[in-house]
């Protein structure tokens, strides 16, 4: 099958899938969700005053109408208004976005980094002491929780009880000495927090690919370990490994942010989702759930022709 033709079939695979989140999403949010009729006139409205309000919100059209206009208005790239501020969602999430990437990507890129490298430490070494002291700080990792993490190196490098060396809260970023000091704990935090997952999975990956039968043959034939690792392991395991690394952005720009956002009070996407849910802001929800489905739906073209290019065999499938 070729490559054209299997991302078509993405496409279409991917335009359902958007279409039955955001039907899902709609229905929740709005044809069960509260009615802000009430909230913009107050409970003594007369019937008059809040048939004129549902009307001029469209409140009193169809279901399937209103939903279809706003399926129209997003494929324009109108996401609507905020509910809470009225400002338009896509400036929200517009000036939010670059502050998320911004926040995780040097934690993202590390935390795969270091997870690859420890993993391939681990495989080589299967059954001895390094894989032992690898495998056990990756339990550890797992054990530990995401704000117990945040909590103590805030505690140790934010605060006069421990280093004092960083702000503790918030986002004033000017140039790259502002930008390594508000970044770097929350950097570590998604470090520390991804590492054990990451080494165990790519450990895994390498101890597979390890036992084929063209690495035994290289290493026969006294190939060195750098060669063996990077030349016929890391190169087999593309596909594994891109994998994981693309379907990992939409979790780690939306989930992954949420908390630290929300803890350091940095105004990226994972903050405005946090207030749009405690204030029930419904067309920023919305706008998050919808975009966090499209990045999905674009990551899982991208990844499988990126696996496609790494494996020649797949083309072939």
């Amino acid at each position: 099958m070729s490559l054209a033709r299997t991302l078509a079939q993405r496409l279409v695979y991917g335009a359902l899938l958007l279409l039955g989140v955001t039907l899902l999403c709609f229905t929740l949010m709005v044809q069960f969700g509260p009615d802000k009729t009430y909230e913009l006139l107050g409970k003594n409205a007369s019937a008059e005053q809040l048939e004129e309000v549902r009307r001029a919100l469209g409140h009193d059209q169809p279901f399937l109408r209103r939903y279809a206009r706003w399926l129209g208005e997003l494929a324009q790239g109108d996401l609507g208004t905020s509910d809470t501020n009225g400002e338009p969602v896509t400036a929200l999430l517009g000036r939010a976005f670059p502050v998320t990437v911004m926040l995780v990507l040097p934690g993202f890129i590390l935390g795969n980094l270091l997870g690859l490298g420890l993993g391939m430490l681990a495989a080589w070494h299967r059954g001895g002491a390094w894989d032992r002291l690898v495998l056990g700080g990756s339990v550890a990792g797992l054990s530990l929780s995401f704000l117990v993490v945040i909590i103590l190196l805030q505690i140790l490098l934010c605060t006069p009880y421990g280093l004092n060396l960083f702000p503790t809260r918030g986002w004033r970023v000017d140039d790259l000495g502002s930008y390594l000091a508000y970044a770097t704990v929350p950097t570590l935090s998604l470090v520390l927090v991804t590492l054990g997952y990451n080494t165990r999975f790519y450990r895994a990956v390498v101890v597979d690919e390890l036992g084929r039968d063209h690495v035994r043959t290289a290493l026969a034939f006294g190939a060195t370990p750098s060669t063996v690792l990077f030349s016929h392991v890391l190169k087999n395991s593309l596909v594994p490994v891109l994998t994981r690394l693309l379907y990992s952005i939409p979790l780690v720009l939306v989930s992954g942010s949420l908390l630290l956002e929300t803890y350091f009070g940095i105004p990226g996407v994972g903050k405005v989702a946090f207030d749009a849910i405690t204030s029930g802001d419904q067309p920023v929800l919305l706008a998050v759930v919808t975009l966090t489905a499209v990045m999905f739906v674009v990551v899982q073209a991208v990844a499988d022709a990126c696996c496609r290019l790494a494996d020649p065999r797949m083309q072939a499938s």
